[in-house]
């Protein structure tokens, strides 16, 4: 790299991409949020990068992506080698480009985040596979020859994608089931258009599906197919079935007319959206359907402060609502949601009331308000966060209209579970052997992921509760090691 290369972050700022004008996403514009790089704008904020020798970028990404390296060949314009390097570590690179939090991961381990305005990585990293994808690029499998193993994937999210990806890399047939009949599991229903287009899974599907993947989809494991007949019928089977059952914070008055839970919400909501509903049919494979209320000139309140909860607050605020506050518990530097998107939200019309802690939804039929008490933060809890505690004489309430729940979400394990020797915790989560850190050895012969059933392995939001897409995709590449070498030795 040239010297001039090294030090243009002293002549060339931070820059993002294009973003659809403010009017536009108030009056209910769902496209894409950012835009895309031009070839030399993507030069450009490439060249920034400082190739500092420990690239803190790398370790702040669960995947451990090879950042500095793909940005120097995106600098250079060599986008077809960039993109292969990218998928060296990451499946679902152009995905995790979009949706990732990287002020959070990456880019908030950057070297130049402290001053200069870190390096634009996902920007750059979704150029790069959408530019290589777009001149025909595809994955080179000709070093991986069939080895006439067949795996079973439970769950077509991101988790499952992934573990599709590395086993087909390595030469074992992977056949994908999914009870929707879309792949994707959330990123599909769960994630707004504003933050994730449908068409770069559809372009991912054909992807998969051009490396030998197969899928089943549509089909329910349990009810379509049994479990047992995938234990039959396949060398291994890989459990990517998500978390769906929302953490119910048992307030009084959550049974109201006009109060949603978030998923459900999300889900038909962008349902709607891309036309899939259009004529009221079911959703295939989703049971928890609810009749969504019009948004439009209401005031809308939504519980929680997480990444979901930022997709509600912006997507009531494209449904037209008249008003839209977010109550969390805790402060802002402790909102688990991507700073990024909470400045996205403040800027669209969203009203953050932080420490306030709900307490009960009012209303004689429909809900009307929300009590709510002031809170402070207290002594730090067993993972180290400071509790909130409610200030005595404090409560305040809420007019609302209609109130949208974001507590998170937590695993329900499905029945057949257990009657295949699968354990799992007491909060539904699958037990599952840990990957080892660093180098330390693992504690026992099981294979990173590998369940009690040391034929079936498991990773995602099944495994660790809800979480980030990055991890469920770092967690089913890691497993497909494990069932590598299980199968190949």
């Amino acid at each position: 790299m040239s010297k001039k290369a090294i030090f243009d972050f002293l002549d060339r700022e931070r820059a993002m991409p294009a973003r659809i004008p403010l009017q536009l996403r108030r009056d209910g514009d769902w496209g894409e949020l950012y835009g895309r790089f031009a070839a030399e704008e993507a030069k450009q904020q490439a060249g920034r990068c400082l190739d500092c020798g420990n690239p803190y970028c790398s370790w702040g990404c669960p995947l451990h992506n090879r950042i500095p390296q793909w940005l120097e060949l995106a600098r250079e314009g060599r986008v077809i080698e960039a993109a292969a390097l990218c998928h060296e570590t990451n499946p679902l690179p152009e995905i995790c480009g979009r949706v990732c939090p990287q002020d959070r991961l990456c880019e908030g381990s950057c070297t130049l985040n402290d001053g200069f305005g870190a390096v634009t990585i996902g920007a750059v990293e979704k150029y790069i596979v959408d530019a290589a994808l777009a001149q025909g690029w595809t994955p080179d499998l000709s070093q991986a020859p069939s080895t006439g193993k067949r795996v079973a994937i439970v769950g077509a999210g991101p988790a499952g994608l992934a573990c599709a990806d590395r086993l087909a890399r390595a030469g074992i047939e992977a056949t994908v089931f999914d009870r929707y009949e879309k792949i994707g599991g959330l990123l599909q229903f769960g994630i707004p258009t504003f933050k994730l287009e449908r068409t770069v899974l559809d372009q991912r599907h054909e992807v998969l599906a051009g490396m030998g993947v197969q899928f089943k989809l549509g089909v329910e494991i349990g009810r379509d197919v049994s479990m047992q007949s995938l234990i039959d019928d396949f060398d291994a089977v890989f459990l990517g079935i998500g978390s769906y059952r929302y953490t119910d914070g048992k307030l009084p008055g959550q049974d109201l007319r006009n109060v949603l839970p978030a998923l459900p919400f999300l889900v038909q909501n962008g349902r709607l959206v891309i036309g899939d509903d259009a004529d009221g049919k079911p959703i295939a494979g989703w049971e928890d359907q609810i009749d969504l209320p019009d948004l439009r000139g209401k005031r809308v309140v939504v519980l929680g402060g997480g990444d979901t909860g930022m997709d509600c607050v912006r997507s009531a605020i494209r449904l037209g609502a008249a008003s839209v506050q977010c109550v969390y518990r805790r402060d802002e530097a402790n909102m688990p949601g991507s700073a990024r998107e909470v400045a996205n939200a403040r800027e669209e019309g969203v009203e953050f009331l932080f420490n306030r802690q709900p307490l009960a939804l009012l209303g004689d039929d429909a809900v009307t308000a929300v009590r709510v008490a002031e809170t402070r933060l207290g002594e730090p809890d067993a993972r180290g966060r400071r509790n909130a505690e409610i200030v005595p004489g404090s409560e305040s309430e809420l007019d609302a209209d209609v109130v949208i729940i974001a507590f998170g979400f937590q695993p329900e394990p499905p029945e057949w579970l257990a009657a295949h020797g699968i354990a799992a915790e007491a909060n539904g989560r699958i037990k599952v052997a840990p990957k080892p850190r660093g180098c330390a050895k693992p504690s026992s012969n099981a294979l990173p992921y590998q369940t009690s059933n040391p034929w079936v392995f498991a990773g995602g939001d099944g495994v660790r509760g809800a979480d980030l897409v990055v991890t469920a995709v770092q967690e089913g590449r890691d497993a497909a090691a494990g069932i590598a070498k299980l199968l190949l030795g």
